[in-house]
């Protein structure tokens, strides 16, 4: 990004980090880690001291254990810092994720967790989790070949931009499927 022209002023700073790993029992491990820190001292409403600047205000992470069909078979949340002495015991609202499968519709089940047994900031770690596990089993995915739909279609046509059915890859790669975009 570019410098921007007028003077600003860093009041906080969110850090996501995701990683995937292949696990010598065949399963993967995916980890997300959100960490919010502030330039200044915070008191959250309903606290008794204020967390320090740079002191993590979040801190918090998942751990999902997937198979190569990105089953989940288990699911690990901690929060190392949080504004308030619950908010630890929220983790245990994701173990209802094991059996699930990343796939179409799975930001749908994960918004649906969000409420009162659950943590925002965990919850929101599973969105981009299950990018970071279909992009971590990568290679697994190529050597099965493609996924199709009830029709026989590519299941990735049309998935985004670039698997659009007017697009060169999809020409390139399914012809048969490809639609050219009709003419302004």
């Amino acid at each position: 990004m570019t410098q921007p022209a007028i003077q600003r002023e860093e009041l906080h700073c969110r850090t996501i980090e995701m990683r995937g790993y292949r696990r010598s029992d065949g399963d993967y491990e995916i980890e997300g880690r959100v960490t919010d820190t502030k330039t200044r001292p915070i008191q959250p409403q309903g606290t008794d001291a204020p967390v320090p600047a740079g002191v993590p205000i979040h801190d918090m992470s998942v751990r999902l254990v997937v198979d190569e069909l990105l089953v989940v078979k288990d699911v690990t949340a901690v929060t190392h810092a949080g504004p308030f002495p619950d908010c630890p015991h929220a983790a245990a609202s994701l173990a209802g994720l094991k059996g699930a499968r990343i796939a179409s519709g799975w930001t749908s089940r994960v918004k649906s967790m969000l409420g009162k047994e659950s943590c925002t900031h965990l919850v929101e770690l599973l969105i981009p989790l299950a990018t970071t596990a279909y992009q971590t089993l990568a290679e697994a995915r190529f050597a099965r070949g493609d996924e199709l739909d009830a029709t026989g279609r590519p299941a990735k046509i049309d998935s985004c931009y670039a698997y659009s059915d007017e697009r060169e890859l999809v020409r390139r790669r399914w012809p048969a499927f490809h639609k050219p975009a009709k003419p302004d």
